[in-house]
């Protein structure tokens, strides 16, 4: 038994020792440390040069050196694309990195939100009445996507389009057009087209002149020309 314990350990010893990790020179190391311990919010390369007080050549070599090992990785901060952001390979980009899942490789993808904003809207004007989780499953079984859709995306999607008065939210009552949706819950249909007030679309209600307008006076319904092509309208 003590034999197979030793046996474990000089593997795990000899698995150790190869990790380039144990093998960093004290320049690369330091560095590597001081990357690392920015997890995954990444660090820009002139706070590394100021802490480590690197000459420029010796840092771009042992910059290389870690990249190389696959130590480190370049990212995209989307606040700052012309600066030079490195983290360690053992974490992914926080999302105030990255700006999460409507960015690719930094830059906002507005083809993919463009698209399911106009598949959310099909969905909603076919179906009447929707919910998050109706129209998140809705999207999975028609399977228009090339990528998955979270809950989240779905419901900032809905938010944008409730925005732009392309739909409107309205709470589940539990009965009618409601009945597939338990009673409190948000619900979404096709924004209704304003109601104008019936005076507004007539001229005489926006004329600044309208206390002096007479059927015998000077401004009179009879001689307004404003009057007159809404009445031919």
């Amino acid at each position: 038994m003590g034999s197979v314990s030793k046996n474990v350990s000089n593997k795990r010893k000899h698995s150790d020792a190869k990790s380039p990790v144990h093998n960093l020179s004290e320049p690369e190391r330091k560095l590597y440390d001081l990357i690392r311990s920015m997890e995954d919010k990444g660090m820009w390369t002139l706070d590394m040069k100021r802490q480590t007080l690197l000459p420029e050549t010796q840092f771009k070599k042992h910059i290389k050196s870690l990249q190389t090992k696959n130590l480190i990785k370049e990212i995209v901060h989307i606040n700052n694309k012309r600066k030079k952001y490195f983290m360690a390979t053992d974490f992914e980009p926080s999302v105030e990195l990255t700006g999460g899942a409507w960015y690719v490789d930094g830059e906002l993808d507005k083809p993919f939100i463009n698209v399911l904003r106009e598949l959310c809207k099909r969905i909603v004007y076919s179906q009447k009445v929707v919910s998050i989780e109706s129209i998140s499953k809705s999207i999975r079984e028609k399977g228009c996507l090339n990528v998955e859709c979270s809950i989240q995306q779905i419901d900032q999607i809905m938010q944008s389009l409730v925005l732009d008065n392309v739909l409107m939210e309205v709470t589940s009552t539990g009965m009618g057009e409601f009945e597939a949706f338990r009673v409190g819950t948000m619900c979404y249909r096709k924004a209704e087209a304003p109601k104008v007030w019936a005076m507004a679309s007539i001229p005489c209600g926006v004329c600044p002149r309208i206390n002096e307008c007479t059927p015998d006076g000077i401004i009179s319904p009879a001689t307004c020309i404003y009057f007159t092509k809404w009445l031919d309208f």
